[in-house]
């Protein structure tokens, strides 16, 4: 099925669909979420059987502490269990965990388990794992620009010599390569403040699929339409 397609290096999921997932079947939100955490586990090690390097998924953003306060209650504590079985789960497959995002707006000991995670697998050979955390594209951006004020005040860096990849540097993404393909699930259709600077050329795939329904077979067909589509542009360094 897979033999006579060209698999993405990068692919970056908006996670989308869990609640709505949840209501469809009598179930409170917080079901959806603990169901949309083990998609993540299945679609890593599937994603990493197909050839994909780099998976990045988007798990909570800066405008999700707008939700009730019982809702984001409930995925930090999911966030806490999940960061246990990430570890786990990324010693067994050898993967390679990083998160993205403002960490300084999480609580102590979640940075701390961060801090872990990251540290035990940043040697990891297998499958590229980035967690958007309190990931905002635009408070990503901003972040940066602070970072090159502060170089170029302090003489590391000449403003007029600044580069696109001397940006890129800057950002939570450093060392990353641009995502090939972005998948959006539960039929949404816009990105969400999601790696902005990223996402400069890359393919986008909307399904209708909510996120704890998406499955290796959804992942295929995502693959599929991305090699339909004529990727002529020389500028993308990942093509």
């Amino acid at each position: 099925m897979l033999e006579n397609l060209k698999i993405p290096n990068h692919v970056a999921i908006i996670l989308d669909g869990n609640g709505r997932w949840a209501k469809s079947k009598g179930m409170p939100r917080n079901y959806g979420h603990v169901q949309g955490a083990k998609t993540v586990e299945t679609i890593c090690e599937e994603a990493y059987k197909m050839g994909i390097q780099y998976l990045t998924v988007y798990a909570f953003s800066t405008e999700n502490w707008n939700r009730p306060k019982d809702e984001v209650d409930a995925l930090m504590k999911l966030l806490r269990n999940y960061l246990k079985t990430c570890l786990k789960t990324a010693e067994k497959n050898r993967m390679c965990v990083r998160i993205l995002g403002d960490k300084t707006g999480l609580d102590n000991d979640i940075r701390a388990r961060i801090g872990e995670l990251e540290e035990a697998t940043k040697n990891n050979e297998g499958l590229h794992f980035q967690i958007a955390l309190n990931y905002g594209g635009r408070d990503e951006i901003i972040r940066a620009v602070k970072k090159a004020a502060l170089l170029a005040a302090q003489g590391g860096i000449n403003v007029e010599e600044m580069t696109e990849e001397m940006f890129g540097e800057m950002l939570d993404t450093c060392n990353l390569p641009d995502p090939d393909l972005l998948i959006r699930t539960c039929n949404e259709q816009r990105i969400s403040n999601f790696l902005l600077w990223q996402l400069a050329y890359t393919e986008f795939y909307f399904t209708p699929v909510p996120w704890p329904d998406f499955s290796k077979e959804e992942l295929i067909k995502a693959i599929e339409a991305y090699n339909k589509r004529d990727r002529r542009y020389g500028l993308v360094k990942n093509d």
